[in-house]
């Protein structure tokens, strides 16, 4: 599996952020992107009270879609018209009689709008997640953190059970493990899923089948007078509870009976023959799944120097791909879409 950063330098960069980024709640009314294009305010109601942000990509994707502005339309106004832009947004803002939730970060020159949300996203925060999950790791030597990273749209925790193994053919040898994800801009739930991790070439392939979710939904959120959120009792509670059922969700993730029925598919689609060109298989693969030429090309390459031309052989070439990729996030989706295609077996036989 891709490498990121070690962990120590992942909760140096985790501790940061939770001192460098705050949340908001406003009005759409008070809402407004100034005619740069770029540069975001929130205009408190009542009050003369404003604070200004930069953004980031994400962020306008969001405003385009809360305001039903096709994407491609906002790009073109943003890059060549952007006082368009900003007239088109504002004047939706205006009309809006809801309110959403801005999520800001300081990379270093202020105060930047990450996302825009709605005004009942709970929010579940990557520090949380790995301080409810990595107690459970300490000290104990059959768990190990192989891979991890925070990048601007989500934590990844990629744990292997060492202790916790079996074989796919006599010497392919693989660890149970889990990947624990979690998204502060609203691009995804709390994710627990297992994985696989491939000792001969270090693959890691992602589970979707026997994955838990939970979603970034509650009660309305309350505001105080500069924008920000009221702490709420109750949702500390929830939160509690919650992290206990993640520590417990975690764990069984990694469970024996469950990675048994993994393995036992892996050994299925090593028995799977793919039918057809080599080049064809993996441009067809290229298409069903969204993967760029430059994957295509990495795969039809760890595919060919396998000579592995079984199902299970496409799902390593397209996980031992995915190393190569310099997106960490990008990564993690190609060692998901390796157990996607063994499950789409009707494309290769």
């Amino acid at each position: 599996m891709k490498t990121g950063r070690n962990l120590q330098e992942v909760l140096v960069e985790l501790d940061r952020q939770n001192k460098a980024k705050q949340d908001f709640i406003s009005p759409a009314q008070g809402m407004r992107l100034r005619e740069d294009g770029h540069t975001f305010e929130l205009n408190h109601l009542t009050t003369d009270r404003q604070m200004t942000f930069g953004t980031t990509s994400l962020f306008h994707r969001q405003v385009a879609s809360a305001l039903g502005i096709p994407a491609k339309y906002y790009d073109l106004m943003q890059s060549q018209k952007p006082e368009l832009l900003a007239e088109n947004v504002n004047a939706w803002f205006a009309d809006r009689t809801s309110s959403y939730m801005v999520r800001s970060m300081d990379y270093g020159s202020g105060q930047v709008a990450r996302a825009l949300l709605s005004e009942r996203y709970r929010r579940i925060d990557n520090m949380e997640i790995a301080t409810s999950v990595l107690p459970l790791l300490a000290g104990n030597d059959q768990y190990e953190v192989m891979s991890c990273e925070v990048t601007e749209k989500r934590l990844y925790l990629k744990v292997v059970n060492h202790r916790l193994e079996m074989e796919v053919r006599k010497g392919d040898i693989v660890q149970a493990g889990v990947m624990i994800s979690n998204s502060e801009v609203g691009l995804g739930a709390v994710s627990i899923q297992p994985l696989v991790y491939r000792l001969v070439c270090t693959n890691g392939l992602i589970i979707d089948d026997f994955g838990e979710r939970r979603n970034h939904v509650g009660r309305q959120a309350k505001m105080a007078e500069d924008f920000t959120l009221y702490s709420d009792e109750t949702l500390k509670a929830e939160d509690k509870a919650f992290m206990l059922k993640l520590r417990d969700t975690t764990m069984a993730a990694i469970e024996e009976s469950r990675f048994a029925q993994v393995v036992d598919k892996l050994k299925e689609a090593a028995g799977i023959p793919i039918k057809g060109n080599v080049q064809e298989v993996v441009e067809l693969t290229g298409r069903e799944f969204g993967i760029t030429q430059d994957e295509q090309n990495g795969i039809f390459k760890y595919l060919v120097e396998g000579g592995d031309l079984s199902l299970y052989g496409l799902t390593n070439a397209v996980t031992r791909a995915s190393q190569d990729v310099e997106s960490y996030d990008r990564a993690t989706a190609l060692e998901g879409i390796g157990w996607q295609i063994m499950q789409r077996r009707e494309l290769y036989v």
